[in-house]
């Protein structure tokens, strides 16, 4: 019997009250066991670094309303070892979202971002862009954006930052021009929170993502799995992906670009690891 049947059973009074207590224990347990079920990046040196800490020579950029590797306002930047996303040029943000790609597209692996909001948003940026950043998977090309384009039809892994005060999780899931399905029903929304913790100040987080092509995506902090989803796919109503559609693409994900996003609060990212996975290598069970 599943938790919600046990609870469903429980709610209209089907069992005797010393049935319904040993059905809450096993809710309980079953919870507590699912609260902290555990998995791991298999054990490998086969980890490549994509931003090797000096240069920007495997990325290339994308800012909406310029032309592909237009570094707009040197926004993005190498300083320190650190990949950053910096507004120390600009007086104003006026909608100039930017994305920088790696070059080379994925399918199946272990992905590590290490990263740190700092400072102060950028005067003009939306307010939903506070200390707020993603890492973009399985996403179209930069080449494939068009030129007023704000984010590229892909996968997000919302990365935000507390307030200090509020409740705030990290590792979301966005959704530009695509949709998934969570517990097996189709998420048509734009935005999908986390069970992580809040991470107030400055302080580094690790995310990790676990992607296996089209079949399963899990968001990751500490081994444990704060999101999980599957069969992401285009959205055949949103105008990016039928662009895309309509060049034959298929509309199911399978693979895709990472990028990292410049959506108007400074961001640090010190580590982007990734291992690619074997494609029939088995899924670890939580």
């Amino acid at each position: 019997m599943s938790v919600s049947s046990l609870l469903h059973f429980v709610a209209i009074g089907r069992f005797s009250r010393a049935a319904a207590i040993t059905a809450l224990c096993v809710v309980a347990v079953l919870c507590a066991s699912l609260a902290t079920a555990q998995v791991q990046a298999p054990e490998s040196d086969a980890w490549i670094s994509l931003f090797n800490g000096e240069d920007l020579d495997d990325w290339t950029i994308k800012f909406r309303g310029e032309e592909v590797g237009v570094n707009y306002k040197d926004t993005f930047r190498v300083e320190d070892g650190l990949l950053r996303v910096v507004y120390d040029e600009y007086e104003e943000f006026k909608g100039n979202f930017g994305h920088i790609f790696h070059k080379d597209s994925f399918s199946h692996y272990w992905l590590r971002v290490e990263y740190r909001f700092v400072g102060d948003q950028v005067p003009g940026g939306p307010g939903w862009a506070f200390r707020n950043n993603g890492v973009m998977i399985h996403s179209q090309s930069p080449e494939s954006m068009r030129l007023q384009q704000e984010f590229p039809v892909s996968i997000e892994v919302q990365l935000l930052g507390g307030d200090g005060t509020e409740e705030r999780p990290t590792a979301n899931l966005c959704s530009p021009g695509t949709h998934v399905l969570i517990d097996g029903e189709i998420y048509r929304q734009h935005c999908y929170n986390s069970t992580s913790e809040t991470y107030h100040g400055d302080q580094w987080v690790t995310v990790e993502v676990e992607v296996r092509g089209n079949e399963i995506i899990r968001h990751i902090i500490d081994g444990e799995v704060v999101l999980e989803y599957t069969e992401p796919q285009l959205a055949d109503r949103d105008g990016d992906a039928r662009l895309l559609l309509e060049a034959g693409a298929d509309p199911m994900l399978s693979e895709g670009y990472i990028a990292l996003q410049a959506e108007s609060h400074p961001t640090d990212f010190r580590k982007i690891e990734l291992l690619p996975l074997a494609e029939e290598e088995e899924i670890q069970q939580q």
